[in-house]
């Protein structure tokens, strides 16, 4: 082989490595390190039934999932006007309880509870009635507090009587309207430590996200957002609950006209027909946002307040 062509083969080679075809990657897209950003892995969701692990509990509560536990607001009080950033929330409970009681579980920090919703934000859980539940930095306006009790995995209690709503006015409370919602803080509880002490231990309660109550008509139909809420690890993401109140309405399946649709992430939208919570399988790891919405017949949704179509963010950790 002379000179000329063994530089020609070897240009040559080198110009096919350089411009080679790089191997193509039909896998599933890479959630972000730490879990922080949105999802970007595909997911297909499935309607699966209660957990075994909720099963379990059920079982170990005796007759506290028969409970019929009926609420009353004592304060705030209904259409009044509070000259302060704190609104102090104090409840009766009472009803066919069958051993039901709103108690924090120090070792697990899980137990039955309360929850209390301000206008349209994500629930706040409310342990021990024998104390009052502190909205903090509420500005002011007109509000809507919502309450209905839940068991320790948050599902709600359906029966009547249990879902409670107030309409209060905040006047010259000097809420900061700037400040941000202290979203690390959960809630403060009190200090077992400090029960036989001469300090009052500090009550329960939340820093509130800037908001005011929409035109809620009490006797329209009312869709109340639940869950699902905040970040699920371990097990926990093996099938999340949907759940919410309904108020002044049936769905198809119990014999009425409402349907609630959902859909996550934007996607495809589908329907709950019957008052019940149901679980979905199939998450990835990363960010979603979930709606729900009360429609009529038309698939229409049915306005009262804004409160009718609600999106939560909510975060899966793998």
């Amino acid at each position: 082989m002379n000179h000329k062509k063994l530089l020609a083969l070897l240009f040559s080679g080198i110009f096919m490595s350089a411009c080679g075809t790089a191997p193509t990657n039909n896998g599933p897209a890479n959630v972000s390190a730490g879990n922080t950003g949105t999802a970007t892995a595909p997911q297909t969701l499935t309607v699966v039934e209660r957990p075994q692990s909720v099963k379990d509990k059920m079982a170990a509560r005796g007759e506290q999932d028969e409970a019929k536990p009926t609420l009353k607001i004592l304060e705030p009080r209904a259409d009044s006007t509070i000259n302060s950033s704190t609104v102090k929330v104090k409840l009766e409970l009472s009803g066919d309880l069958k051993g039901y009681k709103p108690m924090m579980d120090e070792a697990t920090h899980t137990g039955n509870h309360i929850h209390v919703i301000l206008d349209n934000q994500p629930y706040e859980a409310y342990y021990n009635l024998d104390q009052e539940f502190e909205l903090r930095n509420v500005v002011d306006g007109t509000h809507t507090l919502r309450l209905f009790p839940s068991r320790p995995w948050h599902e709600s209690f359906k029966n009547e009587g249990a879902f409670q709503m107030v309409k209060f006015t905040v006047k010259s409370g000097g809420g900061d309207a700037n400040k941000p919602t202290t979203t690390n803080s959960g809630n403060t509880m009190a200090n077992a430590s400090n029960a036989n002490a001469s300090v009052k231990p500090t009550p329960e309660g939340k820093d509130m996200q800037n908001s005011t109550a929409g035109q809620v008509d009490p006797k329209k139909p009312l869709l109340t957002y639940s869950r699902p809420k905040g970040e699920y690890k371990g097990d926990d993401t093996n099938a999340v609950m949907i759940d919410f109140w309904l108020e002044n309405a049936k769905l198809t399946g119990d014999g009425g006209e409402y349907r609630v649709r959902y859909s996550v992430d934007s996607g495809e939208a589908k329907y709950i027909d019957k008052w019940d919570p149901i679980w979905l399988s199939g998450w990835t790891a990363g960010k979603h946002t979930v709606k729900l919405e009360l429609v009529d017949k038309d698939g229409n949704v049915v306005d009262n307040g804004g409160y009718n179509s609600t999106t939560r963010e909510i975060t899966i950790t793998k």
